[in-house]
């Protein structure tokens, strides 16, 4: 039987617990600080060149490691070869985090766009899942791969990412994708399980409808307890950044 609590049992650390000058977004060792401090982590995913999983952010390499090109355009090997802003750190892969994390803490793992057909990575991802022995969901901008989950892997918790999608929103989805995003109109054929909301522009009545549907709704990325205190009433949990939350 499926089980969603877990989504709103502990605060959700952004990339891991990190500051980005000592620890790393989406390294190792934040991941290792997020469960020291009692934390879920919420990581993202995205294939290489050799299609391994690797665990980075942005669309580019640039601001992480100095090197021009996207993920995809390395093996992971080529990858290893850079470190991550003016550390030691690497670029993660997906295989190394679930051995670190042993079901230590929920994870939350957002699948980011690729040029991939929708399948192929959620394929692999799921055939390391299926081996890991912790509690996970997932999560993306792309309502055709939470479809898929629907489809193939119907116990997978998952959720969909929403906002307003202004024109410099990184990676922003074409108009097809950003009018069911943002609508929610078609929530009742992809069935998500949450919803993760930008708290910069929570739309409160949707939320609500939501709620009364029994889907848990997260806000992100919450980045001071100022804003926390602004949006607790509205959300079940935080996605959070930059700050140490506190009830």
């Amino acid at each position: 039987m499926k089980t969603t609590s877990f989504l709103k049992e502990k605060y959700i650390a952004h990339r891991g617990y990190f500051n980005n000058t000592t620890i790393c977004e989406n390294s190792l060792p934040a991941f290792e600080c997020a469960i020291k401090n009692g934390y879920a982590i919420e990581l993202d995913i995205q294939p290489t060149k050799d299609n391994e999983i690797v665990v980075f952010h942005d669309s580019t390499l640039l601001r992480m490691t100095g090197q021009n090109g996207k993920v995809s355009d390395y093996t992971y090997n080529e990858l290893q070869e850079l470190n991550l802003l003016n550390t030691n750190q690497k670029i993660p892969t997906l295989q190394q985090v679930l051995k670190l994390v042993n079901g230590q803490t929920p994870l939350l793992i957002e699948i980011k766009p690729n040029n991939l057909k929708v399948g192929k990575l959620e394929t692999k991802l799921m055939q390391l899942l299926n081996e890991y022995n912790g509690q996970y969901a997932i999560q993306s901008f792309n309502p055709f791969i939470i479809l898929w989950f629907k489809k193939n892997a119907p116990n997978v918790v998952r959720g969909i990412l929403s906002a307003k999608f202004t024109k410099n929103f990184e990676n922003r989805p074409n108009v097809i994708k950003r009018i069911i995003l943002k609508s929610m109109i078609l929530n009742k054929f992809f069935t998500p399980d949450f919803i993760a909301y930008n708290v910069l522009n929570l739309p409160l009545k949707k939320i609500q409808t939501n709620k009364n549907k029994g889907i848990i709704i997260l806000g992100w990325t919450v980045k001071s307890q100022q804003q926390y205190e602004k949006i607790k009433d509205y959300v079940d949990n935080i996605i959070f950044q930059d700050f140490k939350p506190q009830k």
